[in-house]
């Protein structure tokens, strides 16, 4: 029996810390690309969870090989091997074109992670420790105090600093930014390959170009940070294949596990035998049985569905109607995106967070990014007729 939704949330609001300011809503359920609340009110999901469920909810295959891990193991550490762990590593090699991969619990995990191997390969070069990281002005990679600080919004590291040293800040798509702070101490340039939080930024291919050349040159680490962009939201699999660049080591998550919380990190051979040894790094969790179930189990519908196909299509008929929407709509300053990935930029007279709050009520699910933009990370499962549905109730929300 479903509870009060209410009582619920009142209950949320007396336990739970408040670091987030949630809307007045508990889900309860969902199917395909819908969700229900407690009450039974359906709504069109725009948000999969912040881009996490690619497959959308109730996918068959995906819950029985979960609930078939469960029945059998879900954990051992990583003092032993497991089965699912091993077959989950080599499809994310197959389809990154990586070669080692390391397996977390979230996406902060994972740059983490990559953090570590960019100190440990500068520290091996020439033994000392005062490498540098140049990272984006705008970026967002997580809320841990590494992944803070190459975070580059000022606002959320300043109540938590010192940030760990050595990071530097360029300005997202302008290369010249970038040059002016390589030097020989830099180790590793990390950026999204589509900004997400800072406002749905894909990045120039001459900046991307750019980049990869210089770290070529200089022996310098390519960190790509495709956890919201990656898992085929694209219309690729990757980001970066849109580009024709691959990095050096790319950090993955959200749709990774489409609900089940797993990350990785992966890394180019020559990374891997020139930084993190035994004892370097660990995780409890990471890589379980059943998390590394679930990689297997999207990995495999992400085949069987076609589903880079179908953002490919619906992603072209979601940016024609964005476009219309755009024309119809003075409020509207911008679109910019791709695929299944699409920022809608606000003028000032209108909030973002307030169509979001609207849109709530008429029964889409949207979040807001960064720079007064309505963010648009559907699973990757939807129809051009959900497209319209949505087009549909965001229309009659601007005008309310």
């Amino acid at each position: 029996m479903m509870g009060n939704m209410n009582e619920i949330i009142n209950e949320a609001e007396r336990d739970l810390l408040h670091t987030y300011n949630r809307f007045q809503v508990v889900f309860d359920h969902g199917e395909g690309v819908r969700l229900y609340d407690t009450e039974g009110k359906e709504y069109l999901d725009f948000c999969a969870g912040i881009a996490v469920h690619a497959l959308g909810y109730s996918n068959k295959e995906y819950k029985d090989a979960l609930k078939a891990q469960i029945d059998k193991l879900t954990h051992t550490s990583n003092y032993y091997y497991n089965e699912p762990a091993v077959k989950a590593a080599g499809a994310l090699k197959k389809i990154t074109g990586m070669d080692r991969v390391f397996f977390t619990n979230s996406g902060a995990e994972a740059i983490e992670g990559a953090i570590k191997t960019a100190r440990k390969y500068g520290y091996l070069k020439d033994g000392s420790t005062d490498h540098e990281i140049i990272a984006m002005e705008h970026s967002f990679h997580g809320r841990t105090m590494g992944a803070l600080s190459i975070t580059g919004t000022q606002a959320y590291r300043d109540p938590f600093l010192p940030m760990i040293g050595n990071i530097r800040y360029a300005v997202y798509n302008d290369l010249e930014s970038v040059k002016a702070l390589v030097n020989e101490k830099t180790s590793a340039i990390v950026l999204e390959t589509i900004q997400g939080e800072g406002g749905i930024h894909p990045a120039t291919k001459e900046f991307l170009e750019g980049i990869r050349r210089i770290c070529d040159e200089k022996d310098i680490l390519l960190i790509l940070d495709e956890i919201q962009c990656g898992m085929g939201r694209s219309g690729r699999m990757f980001a970066y294949e849109l580009y024709g660049v691959k990095p050096d080591i790319v950090t993955l998550a959200k749709g990774l596990g489409c609900g089940v919380p797993v990350g990785a990190f992966l890394m180019t051979e020559k990374v891997a035998k020139n930084s993190l040894k035994a004892g370097d790094h660990g995780t409890t969790y990471g890589g379980n049985p059943f998390a590394a179930s679930a990689v297997n189990a999207v990995t495999e519908q992400f085949e069987k569905l076609n589903i880079l196909d179908n953002v490919v299509k619906v992603g072209g008929h979601l940016a024609e109607r964005l476009d219309e929407l755009k024309k119809e709509f003075s409020c509207i300053k911008e679109v910019r995106g791709t695929g299944l990935i699409w920022g809608i930029e606000f003028t000032e007279d209108i909030k973002a967070t307030d169509v979001c709050k609207k849109a709530l009520e008429n029964g889409l699910v949207v979040v807001s990014a960064s720079g007064n933009v309505l963010r648009l990370v559907p699973p990757l499962v939807i129809s051009e007729n959900d497209v319209d549905e949505m087009i549909k109730i965001l229309k009659k929300t601007l005008k309310d």
